[in-house]
């Protein structure tokens, strides 16, 4: 398949997701459960799940789902190309009915994402780009272009994105260093998104966050010209590694 059948694929699966999402984001019960790291999981992110695999599985490649089995690295470890999904990420921004939650797939080419979807549920907003072809927002039934952008970490007054439930002092330290930086604050890959769009500047995470967190987005923020940084160096987050815990990160 060509990159614009797979990002067709891609964009339907999402979208399905987001239906699936809605219809329990409106209902009274969002069935939460908890899953053995305590953190939080409901029926939509299972709904979510189900419809994105079903729809990516048309592509041949696998899927390596937050919501799906547990994949030993020696099988994942050959995988030459595969998807990367959080079926809903910031699933507590969802419970707590801040709108702020998103859907995430990528396509993962050996360790780097190559194509990305990031779509809003309760917005309808959806971001999307491939490797080398620049990133779209749509909105409103409309391609909105997203501009390339360049940003210098000594300027004065840049907007520091960072996540509601998720700030500490390592963060407000980052943040105090800067010249007169103004704060955003946004939930899930939205967060990203802020950067894409050019409502943001820079965005410090020193606190833990997988792979599916920021696979998709990560793609997106490059189509802009922006990086995802380990801390204190110049290279990139790489995927599937055989823990897929992310390493600390700067986006700018």
């Amino acid at each position: 398949m060509n990159t614009s059948q797979l990002l067709g694929i891609a964009l339907r699966a999402a979208e399905k997701a987001c239906r699936e999402i809605l219809s329990v984001y409106h209902a009274d019960n969002f069935q939460v459960e908890l899953k053995g790291d305590q953190s939080p999981l409901t029926r939509a992110d299972k709904l979510a799940h189900e419809a994105i695999t079903s729809e990516l599985n048309t592509s041949g490649y696998p899927v390596l789902s937050e919501e799906g089995r547990d994949i030993p690295f020696s099988e994942r470890a050959a995988w030459e190309y595969f998807w990367m999904v959080d079926p809903l990420d910031g699933t507590k921004e969802f419970i707590k009915r801040n709108d702020e939650f998103t859907v995430n797939i990528a396509l993962i080419h050996r360790d780097r994402p190559v194509l990305g979807v990031v779509a809003v549920p309760v917005t309808g907003d959806i971001y999307f780009g491939a490797a080398g072809e620049g990133a779209t927002l749509r909105r409103h039934g409309k391609d909105i272009l997203l501009t390339p952008r360049s940003i210098d970490i000594s300027a004065s007054g840049l907007r520091v994105v960072a996540s509601r439930s998720h700030m500490n002092a390592d963060t407000e330290q980052f943040i105090a260093k800067l010249d007169r930086a103004t704060l955003v604050s946004a939930g899930s890959s939205l967060k990203f998104m802020l950067l894409a769009e050019g409502k943001a500047d820079i965005y410090p995470r020193f606190g833990p966050t997988m792979e599916w967190d920021t696979a998709a987005a990560h793609l997106i923020v490059n189509e802009v010209g922006m990086k995802v940084y380990h801390t204190g160096g110049n290279s990139e987050l790489r995927y599937n590694k055989e823990n897929l815990l992310n390493p600390y990160f700067l986006v700018r």
